[in-house]
């Protein structure tokens, strides 16, 4: 990798949060590689359920690497889930490079139980990294173009916000209640984003990566491994281009859309559909009336659940 001053995303600053391992270093990386200086974000604790010591390690490393080839690349180990720390990380990258023009947000912690055994603090822990700590970066950020945006009398910025959600808010995955509830509530979070910042030319969008990382190594423990040589479809690098087009000038049109990425397939997720539609015959629907219409219908579907299907398939080893 070596950054490349006539790419894409030259000139352009880029901020990447939970980005000392797995999905944000690849994404890191590749921003990086296609022009951009980076701020590599991570709280770098040891671990993935948001335990352990603070260290600015693994950020660094990553900083290192892009430096070494011949890119720009600032460190950050701040917690973006605190507020305060959030704006510190936006103002960084404005005070060190002039500006912000890319926000790709990654940090998050498991702390898998089921819905009738979590407690509360688990509950909070998971929605405090992933939910809360979207907001908070991309409020910093939504404030610095909207500031620039004014200075250019109302004019366009580039502006790029990159949310990570998961098909677990889609497909329910039973036994991460609050990993599920933060990941559906960072869609409808970028979505928002989408259409209150377009006016300022800022587009945000939600990637769905399948990626064998530090996070999903229990899940993905059964896929099998190429045997051959070529990429593992699960590598996270698969990801990382995505999140450059996204980035880029040429994905100016492109706002308030999920993706799920991996193994060289992209998909791009329509909104919900009405499935059905049922009329009362008289002013208001009454108990007897439901009973009669939607009993038969969903035994008709055998109890389907909404959105329960697999985008595509992965073999297991």
């Amino acid at each position: 990798m070596r950054g490349d001053v006539r790419g894409p995303l030259a000139g352009k600053t880029a901020i990447v949060t939970g980005a000392g391992r797995g999905l944000g270093r690849a994404e890191a990386l590749e921003l990086a590689r296609l022009g951009a200086a980076v701020v590599v974000n991570d709280y770098g604790q040891g671990g993935r359920d948001g335990t352990g010591e603070a260290s600015a390690g693994p950020a660094e490393e990553v900083a290192e690497e892009i430096r070494a080839a011949g890119g720009r690349a600032t460190a950050h180990a701040g917690d973006v889930a605190d507020f305060a720390r959030a704006g510190e990380l936006v103002q960084l990258a404005i005070d060190t490079y002039g500006g912000l023009d890319v926000l790709v947000n990654n940090a998050g912690i498991l702390r898998d139980r089921m819905v009738f055994s979590m407690s509360e603090e688990e509950w909070d822990a998971v929605i405090r990294v992933h939910l809360k700590g979207h907001f908070n970066t991309i409020r910093f950020a939504a404030a610095h173009w909207r500031e620039r945006s004014k200075a250019a009398q109302g004019g366009p910025v580039h502006g790029r916000i990159v949310n990570t959600s998961s098909e677990a808010f889609l497909a329910g995955s039973p036994g991460q209640p609050n990993y599920a509830a933060a990941k559906g509530g960072i869609v409808g979070l970028t979505t928002s984003t989408a259409a209150a910042l377009a006016k300022y030319g800022v587009t945000a969008n939600t990637i769905c990566p399948r990626a064998r990382t530090r996070m999903t190594e229990e899940v993905f423990a059964d896929f099998e491994l190429p045997e051959d040589g070529r990429l593992d479809p699960l590598a996270p690098e698969h990801a990382a281009p995505l999140v450059g087009y996204l980035a880029s000038p040429a994905a100016a049109k492109v706002t308030g859309q999920v993706f799920v990425v991996h193994g060289g397939m992209v998909a791009v997720l329509e909104r919900p559909k009405v499935a059905a539609k049922l009329d009362a015959k008289g002013d208001a629907f009454g108990y007897e009336e439901l009973d009669a219409a939607l009993t038969p219908y969903f035994a008709e579907r055998g109890g389907q659940n909404f959105a329960a299907v697999e985008v595509l398939g992965l073999r297991r080893g």
